[in-house]
């Protein structure tokens, strides 16, 4: 990708911020397109482990290139500091939509599992262990897409490591016990495990361990069962309770082989006629044949897609309706003032 100059850009308000950077909404000029820009702080720069983690997140993300993670566009240096461009995905976060929205059903909870499961499985392939799985680095658009994001403390297997062993990387609700042990060998199960957690969240709206500090949620996610979707009245599929169970497992050589695996046990429940393409997936019927590529669109954009699209449209401006009535009402009450008015001035 080539190099970007930050003058090609206006910025657009600010979309957040870290402990390193700032995301802000960029517009290119010469073409109206609206991206995410992603700025490191002036404060941080002369920090030589920050600007090499920084570098090392935008290699990260230039050999990623799948529908299911947030696409980047570029990078350059805007005199000390250095950005990255990246697809704007227009729908908020996982987290926005649990708090907004409550809980999602089983069968919307399997399509995002799905699509976050095809992310997974491409990263890894790749040598790319992501770390911070959770609902906020979870990325949705309009159309009901899932796009995983947020790769600064990721771990590229095929790359020279920076200095950072027995250090605890991650969020606590959502760490593998191998990320709270800081083992150094991490694999891909760790992403796994945090999957787990997110499913669980999904339907539950909590994570499967809480506790006042970090302490007691290390202790839980090292010693602890969580409970099963049927203990805390959550409707699921028994294979798909036994799913999360498994993700959860301690052992990492007890959790599913790999994120596809996890495609697939999501997949058959809620798409019978086979998985859609995500990436690098192929597309099959339980008996070998492949879909044609009209049913694979079908399926791409299928029911639970729209629901989940509906869902998201939603939690965006649960406002969005009272307030153009309210500005409705106002400009009736204006005209009627206006009408009074001249009606008063003309007698």
């Amino acid at each position: 990708m080539s190099r970007r100059r930050f003058d090609e850009f206006v910025l657009d308000g600010q979309l957040g911020e870290g402990t390193v950077g700032t995301i802000y909404r960029a517009v290119e000029i010469a073409t109206g397109t609206a991206y995410a820009l992603k700025l490191l702080l002036p404060a941080v720069c002369k920090n030589d482990l920050v600007v090499s983690r920084f570098r090392r997140e935008i290699t990260i993300l230039e050999k990623l290139n799948h529908p299911h993670i947030v696409q980047y566009f570029g990078s350059g240096q805007h005199h000390d500091q250095l950005f990255y461009v990246m697809e704007l995905v227009d729908g908020g976060t996982l987290k926005e939509l649990l708090i907004t929205g409550g809980t999602l059903p089983w069968q919307e909870t399997a399509e995002c599992g799905c699509q976050i499961a095809s992310a997974l499985q491409y990263a890894h392939n790749h040598g790319i262990i992501h770390r911070d799985l959770k609902p906020g680095n979870i990325f949705l658009n309009l159309r009901g897409e899932v796009k995983l994001g947020d790769f600064g403390i990721a771990l590229d297997l095929h790359a020279h490591q920076l200095t950072e062993s027995g250090l605890t990387v991650g969020t606590y609700a959502y760490m593998s016990p191998e990320l709270v042990r800081g083992v150094r060998n991490i694999t891909g199960k760790s992403d796994l495990y945090a999957l787990g957690c997110v499913l669980f969240e999904m339907l539950s709206g909590r994570t499967p361990f809480v506790g006042d500090n970090f302490a007691e949620i290390f202790a839980q996610h090292l010693e602890h069962t969580p409970p099963s979707m049927a203990d805390v009245g959550i409707p699921c599929p028994p294979s798909m309770d036994r799913l999360i169970h498994q993700l959860l497992e301690k052992d990492p050589e007890r959790r599913p082989f790999n994120a596809r695996t996890v495609q697939g046990v999501l997949g058959e429940l809620i798409y019978p006629a086979g998985l859609p393409t995500m990436g690098e997936d192929r597309v099959e019927r339980p008996d070998g044949g492949e879909l044609a590529t009209q049913d694979v669109a079908a399926a791409a954009a299928g029911p639970l897609q729209v629901a989940l699209a509906k869902r998201i449209d939603t939690s965006q401006n649960p406002q969005e309706v009272s307030w153009s009535t309210l500005l409705w009402v106002l400009a009736g009450i204006a005209l009627v003032v206006i009408s009074v008015s001249m009606w008063t001035n003309w007698k």
